[in-house]
């Protein structure tokens, strides 16, 4: 049971391992309850290319950082409840292969695997862990979903106005309802998104035009959600980049084989699914299964 990783040696040294890893940049994760259910590196599909991310999958959060120094040094840390994530499985395209998407209420983005059996494992675990979270606490799963991106190399002019070409002048811009790439005329309004931020988020016009409408509709039936414009001010182009496009600190943490380690038997190992990676021999004695 899980009660066995809990309160064990081996769990609270894992979690130690990958406070320091993070260093001051990071949060603290040492929190009653929480165990550790596995690890690895994956390619996530950042705005502008696919990037190798280090993840970092427990019983009620999963982290993932920038690689700086394999096994050693990650930056740039996301924290995601894993009350409020969906997954949804992508058909293999081209060069990606084994990949999902991770739809939460504030950023969705699509991650890959090495190979499937591995993306087969990522997705058991993650999603045992979402099923028995929401089980405890008697919620119901998160339903508004953050868009994912459209990727910048997917997009050489604009999706709306479909006429505007991007250039190293006109930039690239993202809108944050439907995930679409726009140029700067096309997403110059502004829109309160509450699962995302209490700030004003860019929004092309197509989805500005229809919050417009349904917060007209709402009105006139009494609904009193939180569905409002933001005052019209210069859009600050400087928020549409993300840390998921630094580079990682060193080009050789790449180098090395990307190791998926998970601590935890998954619900998929029961038939078809193989079987996770074995762990360590001295932290052998202290796994516990699902």
């Amino acid at each position: 049971m899980v009660d066995r990783l809990v309160n064990s040696e081996a769990n609270s040294r894992r979690i130690a391992i990958v406070e320091s890893c993070f260093g001051s940049s990071g949060q603290p994760l040492a929190v009653p309850g929480r165990v550790l259910v596995g690890e690895g590196v994956l390619t996530k599909m950042c705005r502008k290319k696919p990037k190798p991310r280090q993840f970092f999958l427990c019983n009620d959060i999963l982290i993932y950082g920038n690689i700086v120094i394999n096994k050693k040094k990650y930056n740039c840390q996301h924290i995601i409840p894993l009350e409020e994530v969906k997954l949804e499985s992508l058909e293999d395209e081209g060069q990606f292969r084994n990949g999902w998407l991770v739809r939460t209420l504030t950023k969705s983005f699509a991650v890959y695997a090495a190979t499937a059996a591995e993306k087969a494992e990522w997705m058991a675990h993650i999603n045992k862990c979402v099923d028995d979270l929401l089980k405890k606490s008697g919620k119901l799963g998160a339903t508004d979903h953050a868009a994912v991106w459209v990727p910048d190399t997917e997009a050489s002019g604009c999706m709306h106005c479909k006429k505007s070409q991007f250039t190293l002048i006109n930039r690239r811009h993202h809108c944050r309802k439907c995930g679409k790439v726009v140029c700067g005329p096309c997403s110059n309004k502004k829109w309160v998104l509450p699962s995302q931020s209490s700030k004003p988020l860019r929004v092309c016009l197509s989805c500005y035009d229809e919050l417009s409408r349904a917060k007209t509709d709402d009105s006139r039936l009494g609904d009193n959600r939180d569905i409002r414009p933001a005052h019209q001010s210069s859009v600050d182009s400087s928020s549409d980049e993300s840390d998921d496009d630094v580079s990682n600190g060193n080009a050789a943490a790449q180098e090395e084989p990307n190791i998926t380690q998970f601590y935890r038997k998954s619900a998929a190992d029961s038939g078809d699914a193989p079987a996770p990676t074995a762990p360590p021999a001295a932290d052998a004695a202290t796994e516990g299964h699902y």
